[in-house]
Parts: structure tokens; sequence; C-alpha cells
């Protein structure tokens, strides 16, 4: 028999006891990868506590919704767009004079399509009030003395259904604790005297111009000359859907958005407007504010209008 074919049990025990120790030593490396393991967490834990996805690396795995940032650290690529009411912290500066030694400010509102959107009830689609009710918005009929007369000589009554921009109770009181409001107008005083009456039933508005307290310009006509409420032009501002209206005094005009009675969810007034007046009402000045973000006699330059001496 060959050599190769005898069994030796001296050879069987030193096979058994080498498997033994490959065993032994893949044991032992599996322990000290653990142990490794261990070591790099606690040392994460007086590091600070680690996160899942720290955790999940150290044995191996990758979660990919873990593996981004947080969820509530905005995505680097998404550019914040702010609000319009908001105001851009390079002209809103702090106001380096208390607030009390101001002054109130002095607000003058225009009614039509400012405050309120008023059409003749008889002209009124039953649709476009409908919705409007729906959708939540505050409306109101009245009566109101025309211009017009009838046959007989006596002055017509119209009948106006008037609804109210969203907010406007709330933007009064509001506005009214900083603020002297003026109401201007260039409607008639018998439209526009019953109509304030049913919005400003606590008398909040300080003073009430009507048409002929407009002027007359060479470029429009029933301009809100503010000369007539204050020389003091510092402290002042006007609040008018049509900017036309300010074109004598362009650096304290605010324009804003028209409001009628389909723009179910108009919130200019406490969202635009009162955050803007809010702010004016800590400046000594208002005009540069209101230059840096209107620049409105440029925009009357590009309507054929320029400049006024106090534009200049």
């Amino acid at each position: 028999m060959a050599a190769a074919e005898v069994f030796s049990p001296t050879a069987a025990a030193a096979a058994q006891q080498q498997q033994r120790g490959k065993a032994a030593s893949q044991a032992w490396r599996a322990v000290v990868g653990w142990i490794g393991f261990l070591l790099q967490v606690l040392l994460q834990i007086l590091r600070g506590t680690p996160s899942c996805t720290q955790l999940l690396s150290f044995v191996g795995f990758r979660y990919p919704l873990l593996s981004g940032p947080a969820a509530s650290e905005p995505s680097p690529e998404v550019a914040f767009m702010p609000l319009r009411s908001e105001i851009p912290a390079d002209v809103a500066p702090a106001p380096a004079t208390p607030p009390e030694s101001l002054g109130r400010l002095t607000v003058v509102l225009d009614l039509d399509e400012t405050l309120v959107s008023a059409y003749e009830s008889s002209s009124l689609p039953a649709i476009v009030r409908t919705q409007a009710v729906e959708a939540g918005l505050h409306c109101f009929d009245m009566e109101c003395i025309s211009s017009d007369k009838d046959v007989d000589g006596k002055q017509k009554v119209n009948h106006v259904t008037v609804f109210e921009r969203p907010g406007l109770h709330e933007f009064l009181q509001k506005t009214s604790e900083f603020a002297d409001l003026i109401l201007f107008t260039a409607g008639l005083e018998g439209y526009a005297r019953p109509l304030v009456d049913r919005i400003d039933v606590h008398n909040r508005f300080r003073l009430r111009l009507y048409r002929p307290s407009t002027v007359t310009t060479e470029f429009r006509e029933h301009v809100k000359d503010l000369s007539c409420v204050s020389k003091d032009f510092c402290r002042m501002v006007i609040v008018d859907n049509n900017p036309f209206s300010f074109i004598l005094q362009p650096l304290n005009g605010i324009p804003c958005v028209p409001f009628s009675a389909g723009q179910h969810s108009d919130d200019q007034l406490m969202t635009v407007i009162f955050p803007l007046l809010k702010h004016l009402s800590v400046q000594k000045d208002v005009r540069p504010v209101l230059y840096e973000r209107f620049h409105m006699p440029e925009w009357f330059q590009k309507h054929g209008i320029p400049q006024t001496n106090q534009a200049v």
C-alpha cells in the first residue's frame, strides 16, 4: 500500500487543531471588530448624540431618506421670495428717534376700489353678489342722493350695493391706534357720506373730504392735493388705487391694487398696506422710504407727467 493511503492519527489531529485555530482567529477578529464599533459609538456619544444615519453607516448601511439634509433645513437651490408686505432690510433701518416723540402719522385714505367697491344695485348681476357672499365678502345695500334730477326737478335716489374690502374694519381699528385717519374721495358727498357712515360707525376718520376738495391740473382732474390737509409732508401718506390722484405729492403716495367684488381672496389691507403704514409710523420722514419702494416720480414721467418741485 502506498504511503499516501496509510491512515495517520497524528496527521488527523494536527489538521483538526489547525481548523480550530482558524475558527478561533475568525471569531477573535469579529470580536475585535465589534469592540471597534462599540468604541466608535462611545466616541460619538462623548462628542454628541449620534443620529440614526450615523449608526446605520457604522454597520455598513446607507438609508437614502436620511442621507440628505434634514427636512427642517431649506434646500439651497430654492430661493426664498419675501412677501410684498415685508420691508427690505436695506430700506427699513431701525428708527433712531423713539416713536413717542414723532407724533402720530397722518393717513389719507381713498374710498372706492381702495376700501370698498360699489355698484348700482339694478345693474349688478345676481351671480356676482351670490358668489361674493358665499366666499365671505360682506356687502350691504343703501340709498344715496344722485346729482341727477327727475322730470319734476327732484333729485333722484340711487340704490347701491357696497362690498367691503376684506379686513376693512380691523384695518381701520388698528391703523387708528397710531395714525390720524382722513377720508379723501373724488366721489360726491351725497353718495359717499352715507356710505362712510356705514363703514365708520366708530368715527375713526378725523376728517372727510369729498369731490369739491379736489383740484384740476393740466394733466388730470380730481387730483387730491394733500396741502389742504397739512403743509408738513414728512409724516403724511395717501393710499389710493389711482396713482394720478396724488401727482402733486408723488413721494407721499402708496398705490394699492384696485378692489372689486370678484376678488374674494383679497388681503391687501392687512398683509400689505397695514405693515407698510406701521413701518412708516416710526420714520421721521416717510418720503425716502416710499421713494425707494415705489419710485413714483419716475413712474409719472413715463406717463407724460413731469416731476414736481416736491419730487425734485
